[in-house]
């Protein structure tokens, strides 16, 4: 991702920076996707793998990257508090 974009991003709601989840933070969330155990933000069960994503800074939130694009809705967020397992920031 270009990292003028990623510099400009953030959660339109907390409006908290993001990152770019590293590859044990994807693979956690991966995991969890593929149990059926991951709900969005609107309380849908979230379906497909993501090949990438975006964290927040503080690591409550985290947005799909379709085709390299940002999908920066309010609704298609993911909570990190449902997981009990996430790995811990590196």
């Amino acid at each position: 991702m270009d990292k003028r974009l990623l510099d400009i991003l953030c959660c339109p709601v907390s409006k908290t920076p993001v990152r770019p989840l590293n590859s044990s933070e994807l693979s956690a969330l991966n995991r969890a996707i593929d149990g059926g155990q991951v709900l969005s933000v609107s309380g849908e069960t979230v379906q497909n793998r993501l090949a990438e994503g975006l964290i927040t800074t503080d690591r409550k939130v985290i947005y799909r990257i379709d085709d390299g694009i940002p999908v920066m809705l309010p609704e298609e967020g993911i909570g990190t508090t449902q997981f009990t397992d996430f790995p811990a920031a590196a």
